[in-house]
């Protein structure tokens, strides 16, 4: 039986995927930085966004329009399939550290050469896939590589002997709904996966947003956050061989405590393992100043809904090929509680009542109108 408070170590991986764009020695070195983590004592792994093969840092250059469409390709080519035959390697890694492993993907569905997806997976130390998450919209450029996720996506939080582990990626984490829909399932340890870029001088940069959106999800979900984000280092970049990429992967990487405080990091600008021992015991203490998911929210006036089924085009049975390729059987689905509810339709929180009549009020016609209309919502329980 889990303990009701698990104590244990988190690690978060700050690295980079070996250029150029190389799948088979992204695994290797993803296996042994598994390896070194366990045998430091970790139990949680977590590793940044897309880092098989790599993030897609490229964008289409008018001036060589080929150029874009071959990286695309070879995009695909390095990418996995989950389940598939790299997971499975990652599986035995993790087997080995004895750990859990969140890790960044690049998706490809087998029997569809041109669908990307940008995909968390969760892997527990049996080795087996047990959870999956595809980002649900990607980000204004990225919209030009990986397909959106869907609902079932949202479903990711799953039940560990070290908590309910969740994650999200990158932007998802600016999208109020998409997080407390994980918290909303109970989530207590969430993992954020970053790419850890860009840094423009004087234009964008994700240092600070990185930084703000880790410390609020920690405040606003009383709970622990992993955060795992890439570094390249920037004389590896040309190598890589792309045209027209941007080399800003600063990095970021750090752990938090439910109060919004680091218990290690954030660092930058170099490859690193950062650990951080986890006290579950330290939520319901945080809970005691402010519970998003019990007594500081009012079910009764706003509630999330969140469709169960897939909502996007290729809902529905027997709608597209999708259907089988989308859900491994392996991944598990979740019972829903109080603060979200899912379904098909929203449920009407308090019956309509009888249509009355109004009563005549003195005043404009436009006033009449509008207290009439007023008047004829339904009633505070």
């Amino acid at each position: 039986m889990a303990e009701m408070y698990p104590k244990f170590t988190a690690a978060a991986v700050q690295a980079s995927p070996v250029l150029p764009m190389d799948r088979r020695a992204t695994i290797d070195k993803l296996c042994a930085l598994i390896e070194e983590a366990g045998r430091n004592g970790a139990r949680l792994i977590v590793f940044p966004e897309t880092f098989v093969p790599m993030y897609p840092n490229w964008s289409i250059d008018l001036s060589h329009p080929g150029d874009w469409t071959l990286h695309l390709r070879d995009l695909t080519d390095q990418a996995v399939e989950v389940p598939g035959p790299e997971m499975a390697e990652v599986g035995r890694a993790a087997r080995s550290a004895g750990a859990y492993v969140c890790l960044g993907v690049n998706e490809r569905v087998k029997r569809y050469a041109g669908v990307l997806y940008n995909t968390l997976v969760l892997i527990a130390p049996d080795g087996d896939v047990i959870g999956r998450h595809r980002k649900l919209l990607p980000s204004n450029r990225e919209k030009v590589f990986w397909h959106r996720g869907d609902a079932p996506d949202l479903q990711a939080v799953w039940e560990t002997p070290y908590g309910r582990i969740g994650g999200l990626i990158c932007y998802e984490h600016l999208q109020p709904l998409f997080k407390y829909a994980l918290i909303a399932q109970g989530e207590q340890v969430h993992c954020a996966a970053w790419p850890g870029w860009p840094d423009y001088p004087g234009w964008r940069s994700n240092r600070h947003v990185i930084d703000a959106a880790s410390r609020a999800y920690a405040l606003e979900g009383q709970c622990f956050v992993v955060v795992s984000s890439l570094y390249v280092p920037p004389e590896q970049g040309p190598r890589a061989g792309f045209t027209n990429a941007s080399w800003t992967f600063f990095g970021g990487s750090g752990i938090l405590n439910p109060a919004g405080e680091y218990l290690a990091g954030p660092i930058y600008e170099q490859e690193t393992i950062l650990y951080a021992d986890l006290d579950l015991g330290m939520i319901p203490l945080r809970k005691a100043a402010i519970d998003t998911t019990g007594r500081d929210t009012r079910w009764d006036i706003v509630r999330l809904w969140m469709a169960k089924e897939k909502a996007g085009p290729f809902a529905g049975p027997g709608a597209t090929p999708f259907d089988a390729a989308l859900q491994p059987p392996s991944l598990t689905a979740w019972t829903p509680t109080e603060p979200a509810f899912y379904g098909q339709s929203v449920p009407a929180l308090r019956p309509s009542p009888e249509p009355e009549e109004p009563e005549q009020e003195e005043g404009p016609a436009e006033w009449i109108e509008a207290w009439a209309q007023y008047e004829g919502r339904p009633e505070e329980a």
